[in-house]
């Protein structure tokens, strides 16, 4: 049906509920749209019906390079043949060591197009010298038979790691390589006394894609195995509800990683399935990256947009004054979707705001739910809400596992096609990760919107594994008390960590926005802004008073001078705060915290 706010044919959302052992399990009512038997039938569909039309394109000098349909199935099938002439097939897999590229892309689609697994990961863990215990754990991990990177004297110390002698490096730049590598063009060049029809005909729904690291907050990452039939289903899924992705082909300017589901599965997959168009932003929200991203969306704006809260947020502040990136950004814009954490509603509702200024009409502005181990999408909003925190109801084909608390809080469990059967090397987890009814054990709690009309959808809660007790042994909702805490900061800090577990009251890590320190602040030298932390004390004094108990009364913070550590491992490389980290690290100033003669201690 046609959406009157946003012009969009929508599906409506349709749920079944069902009880069973206390538990409730939730179903969507829409029937799921055919599933292929892996990508390359959607890229020999396109190449076949519209080979001119763009698939692929990066920044290159001053203008982009481009590639169509046609020309991408040409550098897949060429790829894909000269892997098949190595010997390699799923046992043999393909770590990819950088970021998002035109080549990563093309490397990627010809290893699924033969049977070969890539691994991509993180490129900060091969750049950064202290990270590279991480690169060194997925290596031993999965063995490669082969490593990419598209700068081999950018990746010099990694690609001469030694746990990758023997392993053949492949490089798109091979100026000044530390070791012997083929240059990328010589896979582009093929090998025609492959049978590819053949090699690519045994690629079935089962055939493994990806090994997809998560970002081990908590313990080392575990290498999803990601299939075939977890990537297509999950884009029939989504198809099933948002039926205007069939209508034209959709349009990306993406800068999120494809090591991540969201950015290297989701997004770029959904081009693919429906003959689209991925612009691959050589940007990110980042002080140094934001620059290239406003450059890149006004030259090239797409008609979907995917990003991050902290994205969207830097993207209002510029097009508060930027109008030439606020009519080309709402130009042709049907869809905004952000995933990763709840966007502030203050963002969303100056989106609103210029989307009618610029277009006379709203976009779709959802969200959803997922995790590396769920392809990811399995939740999703797709109708118009009008708020921010909605992570939707079931996509059709997946089954739902709430199991209630008693405050309407639900641990939540999940089945279907999308979701993986385990895990790489580990069959120990593997096991662990799911229930005794074969249902994904994901760790996440989540709320009804309203729990007498399910059709509204569901809200994340946070993680149960966040959740600890106080001395006094009631529990406390970390991951809710969080988000209650930023909204009540709004305005003033970065990001907060909960803290409390085994003592007698809730405390604040309180992590400021960028300038609001003076001096070293990788050191206890830093001087706190006497404003900002009578501020904070003033809101939070709010906040206290207004709490119903001891679970939800923060009665102490501390400002912390350093930000969150990505060398350290503080910060996921989804760009999530690893809590378990940042308190293990800062082992000292959660002693402080608790120190009430600490001067720095912010006392509510």
């Amino acid at each position: 049906m046609k959406d009157n706010a946003t012009g969009l044919t929508l599906v409506p959302h349709a749920v079944s509920m069902e009880r069973r052992n206390g538990d409730l399990l939730m179903t969507s009512r829409t029937p799921l749209d055919p599933v292929v038997s892996n990508t390359g039938a959607w890229l020999d569909k396109w190449a076949r019906e519209t080979p001119s039309n763009i698939f692929l394109a990066e920044r290159s000098g001053g203008g982009w390079r481009e590639m169509g349909y046609a020309e991408v199935r040409d550098a897949v099938r060429a790829i894909a043949s000269s892997l098949a002439a190595r010997g390699m097939d799923a046992s043999t897999p393909i770590v990819i060591m950088s970021g998002n590229s035109l080549d990563h892309a093309l490397l990627s689609l010809g290893a699924q197009y033969a049977g070969v697994p890539t691994v991509p990961l993180a490129e900060q863990y091969s750049l950064i010298t202290e990270a590279h215990d991480r690169l060194v754990y997925v290596l031993n991990k999965v063995r490669p038979a082969m490593a990419f990177v598209d700068d081999a004297s950018r990746y010099g110390a990694a690609i001469s790691r030694p746990e990758l002698e023997g392993v053949e490096i492949v490089a798109s730049l091979t100026d000044d390589a530390p070791v012997k590598v083929t240059p990328f063009a010589e896979l582009l060049r093929g090998d025609d006394s492959v049978d590819l029809v053949g090699v690519h005909a045994k690629v079935g729904p089962e055939t493994l894609a990806k090994i997809l690291f998560t970002s081990g907050s908590s313990s080392d990452p575990k290498g999803v195995l990601t299939t075939q039939k977890m990537m297509c289903a999950n884009q029939a899924q989504i198809a099933s509800v948002l039926p205007f992705l069939k209508e034209r082909p959709p349009r990306i300017m993406d800068w999120l990683p494809w090591n991540h589901v969201f950015g290297g599965s989701h997004n770029t997959l959904m081009m693919l399935a429906h003959g689209g168009s991925l612009y691959i932003d050589n940007g990110k929200p980042t002080s140094s990256g934001f620059q290239h991203t406003i450059r890149n969306v006004i030259d090239r704006p797409g008609t979907l947009s995917f990003n991050v809260p902290v994205g969207f947020a830097m993207l209002v502040h510029e097009m508060e004054t930027n109008m030439a990136l606020r009519k080309a950004y709402f130009g042709d814009l049907d869809m905004l979707f952000y995933a990763g954490a709840s966007l502030p509603q203050e963002v969303w509702t100056r989106l609103e705001e210029m989307a009618i200024e610029i277009r006379g009409k709203l976009p779709l502005m959802i969200s959803s739910w997922g995790m590396t181990e769920t392809a990811p999408a399995t939740l999703m909003v797709h109708e118009p809400i009008g708020r921010s925190g909605v992570i939707g109801v079931p996509l059709p084909g997946t089954e739902i596992k709430l199991t209630p608390d008693n405050e309407m809080r639900c641990e939540l469990r999940v089945k279907g096609p999308n979701i993986m059967t385990g895990y790489w090397g580990d069959a120990e987890k593997s096991a662990a990760a799911f229930d005794e009814e074969g249902f994904l054990v994901t760790g996440d709690a989540v709320r009804f919107v309203n729990p007498d009309d399910p059709d509204r959808g569901l809200i994340f809660d946070g993680r149960v594994s966040e959740d600890f007790k106080l001395l006094t042994g009631t529990w406390v909702q970390a991951g809710r008390l969080r988000l209650e805490a930023l909204e009540q900061l709004r305005g003033l800090v970065q990001d907060v960590v909960i803290c409390g577990h085994d003592r007698g009251e809730i405390g604040l890590f309180i992590f400021p926005k960028p300038g609001q320190m003076d001096g070293d602040t990788t050191s206890e030298g830093a001087i706190i802004d006497g404003a900002l932390q009578s501020a904070i004390e003033n809101r939070l004094r709010s906040m206290a008073k207004a709490a119903t108990g001891s679970a939800k009364r923060i009665t102490r913070a501390i400002i912390l001078a350093e930000p969150p550590s990505l060398k350290d491992s503080e910060v996921t490389d989804k760009g999530s705060l690893n809590v378990r980290k940042i308190i293990t690290r800062r082992a000292d100033l959660l002693e402080r915290l608790y120190d009430n003669e600490d001067p720095a201690l912010i006392r509510v």
